[in-house]
């Protein structure tokens, strides 16, 4: 009996707080960002892997798992809505939870991949989540990645929570000043995640650099 494939969980952590509706285009194309990767994600030939995927969506005062960690053929998307404040903490925090529960990320499953995508600094208390979650076996382990996308909201100030999202992380915080580079972005998180489902040891595979996205068109 063939063996059954092995998870390799990717979560999306995206700010939908109001100022990703100004303007509409930014949310838009989040959106049809995650669609697209969803869709790429199922038809993807990756071997003896199977790659999961979920979206946490926060805004207002909290977070919702707004896409459950399901292999990505059995996903079903819905646009999501741009409104309220960004609470990063609640974020971390779930996807902590996420991470920690074995129901949904087994202990065989491979080291999981986390994008966290924003436009501004949190609106919360967010270290002692982000502590707790790297704190954990899973969390530890994770692929960071993370996107900040342009905007008067993207000060220094919140490109540096993002790089702490990241740490060492190979690639660093990658910079979308336009809506056309968000969509090459999760072009090459698309590859980045395949080539890893596809390779034997995907914990061991480097994240490929995102300097120069050309060939990555939206």
């Amino acid at each position: 009996m063939a063996a059954k494939a092995r998870p390799l969980p990717v979560l999306v952590l995206a700010d939908v707080s109001g100022s990703m509706g100004e303007p509409q285009e930014k949310i838009d194309v989040l959106n049809e960002c995650i669609r697209r990767m969803l869709g790429d994600f199922a038809t993807a030939d990756v071997g003896r892997g199977a790659i999961h995927v979920g979206v946490i969506a926060f805004s207002q005062d909290g977070a919702v798992l707004h896409q459950e960690l399901v292999p990505a053929a059995e996903a079903s998307w819905t646009d999501m809505q741009a409104r309220g404040g960004t609470p990063l903490g609640a974020a971390l925090a779930l996807a902590d939870e996420l991470l920690r529960d074995e129901a949904t990320v087994p202990p065989r499953a491979f080291s999981p991949t986390l994008i966290l995508v924003s436009d501004g600094k949190p609106t919360d208390d967010w270290e002692e989540a982000l502590d707790r979650l790297l704190d954990s076996p899973k969390g530890a382990k994770a692929t960071r990645l993370a996107v900040a996308i342009g905007g008067p909201g993207m000060t220094e100030q919140a490109r540096a929570v993002l790089r702490r999202f990241v740490g060492d992380e190979a690639g660093g915080v990658f910079e979308a000043q336009d809506v056309s580079r968000i969509q090459q972005y999760f072009r090459w998180v698309t590859v980045t995640v395949t080539q890893r489902a596809q390779s034997t040891r995907p914990d061991r595979t480097p994240v490929l650099n995102p300097e120069d996205l050309s060939d990555f068109g939206a």
